[in-house]
């Protein structure tokens, strides 16, 4: 007869949950890293005491509040839901929890010059690559000529 399963507890850290929001939001298409609204909170991540953009709390539920900057160019409300479904799904598949409440605040957009000049310069050599004419090959006919009369032997 199979043992039967007893029901357990699970218990997921604060830590574990800041780690697996950060890394879903740091891997979202657009953004560029967290900020932090308050000063305050600005001293205490120079001390090095806290992280920056994120306010978590359980009660009531899981809560959320995310602070983050955004690559300038990008829609802001696409990377808003992007982000908004990463942390959902990470939640709900690594811990198993439902998001009760998910703010995404977005403090500023970050220019990067260099980001920019490089997306324009694959964008120059995917348009050269297209408007080369194709390369004319032999046709198989005389490359299977000059094939054969190379291997045939001269009489001695």
């Amino acid at each position: 007869m199979p043992e039967r399963s007893m029901a357990g507890r699970s218990i997921v850290t604060r830590r574990a949950i800041v780690d697996i929001v950060r890394t879903a939001v740091q891997s979202s298409y657009g953004v560029t890293g967290f900020s932090d609204p308050s000063f305050n909170r600005r001293m205490l991540r120079w001390v090095g005491l806290d992280r920056p953009g994120m306010r978590l709390t359980t009660e009531g539920g899981l809560r959320l509040d995310l602070f983050i900057t955004v690559a300038f160019g990008v829609p802001v409300a696409e990377v808003a839901r992007q982000v908004d479904s990463a942390v959902r799904y990470s939640l709900r598949h690594y811990v198993g929890a439902e998001v009760a409440s998910l703010t995404i605040h977005v403090d500023g957009l970050r220019y990067q010059p260099n980001a920019i000049e490089r997306a324009e310069a694959i964008e120059r050599a995917e348009t050269v690559e297209r408007d080369e004419p194709p390369l004319e090959l032999p046709s198989n006919k005389s490359a299977a000529a000059g094939a054969t009369a190379s291997r045939k032997r001269k009489p001695k």
